[in-house]
């Protein structure tokens, strides 16, 4: 097999990776990198860890190096860094009991980030990798204590706004002689000061469950981050980006209608997994799910598997072959493309897509005649009631009801190969489709 060509940063990537075992990306160009060395065969994914990266045997045989038990690790590793740490942490809960929140907060985030540096470069290295533990607790541990420090702070600045002393949206300014305290003095962005207003409310409503939190990443065995806790107990924002990855969790009523009216191959393709809103129940009537997803939302299966990280518009036929498909698609400008490139290339036995009814209209697009006209759905399952809203994957706000009529397309390759030309259209009323609840008498 010869040797695919690779760019100057990927040569340099498979060779970190061969002379010590492993490669971390750090930054998504990182990412990318090393998804396109996962697609070529030459870089395996951490079944839990989707930044840490292996040389695969493909790598080993043809770049010539093999990974040495015996590689030299810098001196650095192993150097006093836990104590270090557990000195900045006991300090910091000790400032934190004697109301010194603002240092104690700094001194927490320090400990925070050199736990996290000194896990990562532990983990390169088998001489320090039992040391990877240890240091994880210990960014749970600094973890816990910033995340208490900003719960203070936010609820001093709260306080400090409810007495006028404190500035507030909107002009003019709620204090007239200036004497205001700001979010910059109290060392918060408004954005932090907004995320610990909610985890001061998750904490009033269920108390410890930022620990329970940290607690349950760390028994997972993976790193206890801010991102993994704002998530964790629902306090996370959506960025501008985030919006734009158009994840919009399918609800389970549309799949129990799905699975009581569609049969499906033994194995599925969920090439727009999300979180797992589909696959779950998927997996829990007895099919085996292939995911992957143009984002990386660390998705896994039953199995562990972590999903795919690709383009579903760019796969090529191979990649999903003799699987069928069934998925809640991307909306928007990218949904004609995504559907007919999953008729064109990979032609699946069957397709059944969750879409608003209006897919089934217009003439502009050469991609949406190809989909409707050309290789037509066998089946429309038109929801007579409308599904509960999906709302923005991330939205904490006000719960909204549905404007919009859904239904499920499906589409069922024919004997001579192409999708036929008639589509029969049924409506439906999931409601009909949930599971019945148990009696009272059989409730334990």
């Amino acid at each position: 097999m010869d040797a695919p060509k690779l760019s100057p940063e990927q040569t340099a990537i498979v060779d970190l990776a061969l002379e010590e075992g492993s490669y971390r990306s750090t930054a998504e160009r990182d990412r990318k990198r090393c998804r396109t060395l996962n697609a070529k065969g030459l870089l395996r994914r951490d079944p839990k860890d989707g930044d840490l990266w292996y040389p695969s045997e493909t790598a080993s045989s043809l770049f010539g190096k093999v990974v040495s038990a015996d590689a030299a690790v810098p001196a650095t590793v192993g150097r006093a860094g836990t104590p270090q740490i557990a000195t900045m942490i006991q300090s910091a809960l000790s400032l934190f009991d004697e109301g010194d929140i603002e240092r104690a907060r700094i001194i927490a985030d320090g400990a925070y980030d050199l736990s996290q540096a000194e896990a990562r470069f532990a983990a390169k290295y088998e001489a320090t990798r039992h040391l990877v533990p240890k240091l994880r607790q210990m960014q749970g541990d600094a973890l816990f204590v910033e995340t208490q420090c900003k719960i203070e702070v936010a609820k001093a600045y709260d306080a400090a706004q409810a007495a006028g002393q404190a500035a507030t949206r909107g002009r003019p300014k709620n204090v007239p002689d200036g004497n205001i305290f700001t979010a910059d003095e109290a060392g918060l962005s408004r954005k932090e000061i907004h995320e610990a207003r909610k985890l001061a409310a998750a904490e009033a409503e269920s108390p410890g469950i930022a620990r329970r939190a940290i607690d349950a990443r760390i028994a997972q065995g993976l790193a206890p981050t801010r991102a993994s806790l704002r998530h964790a107990i629902g306090t996370r924002s959506a960025t501008k980006e985030e919006r734009g990855d158009n994840l919009y969790q399918t609800p389970p009523e549309a799949m129990h209608a799905l699975l009581a009216l569609e049969d499906f191959s033994p194995t599925v393709w969920e090439p727009a997994c999300g979180r797992g809103a589909i696959s779950g129940m998927l997996e829990a009537a007895g099919y085996a799910v292939v995911l992957s997803d143009v984002v990386d939302y660390a998705t896994a299966d039953a199995s562990g598997e972590l999903q795919a990280v690709i383009d579903f518009r760019e796969t090529k036929r191979g990649d999903g072959e003799c699987h069928d498909i069934v998925t809640n698609p991307p909306y928007g400008e990218v949904m004609n493309a995504f559907i007919a490139h999953a008729l064109r290339v990979h032609k699946p036995r069957k397709m059944a897509l969750l879409l608003n009814s209006n897919a089934y209209f217009g003439f502009e697009d050469p991609d949406r005649v190809f989909i409707m006209e050309t290789c037509p759905p066998a089946r429309r399952y038109a929801f007579s009631r409308r599904l509960p809203m999906m709302h923005r994957d991330g939205w904490d706000g006000p719960k909204a009801s549905s404007q919009m009529n859904t239904e499920w397309f499906v589409w069922e390759r024919q004997a001579d190969g192409g999708y036929g030309d008639t589509t029969v259209s049924r409506r439906v009323d999931w409601a009909n489709y949930m599971p019945r609840a148990a009696p009272e008498s059989e409730a334990t």
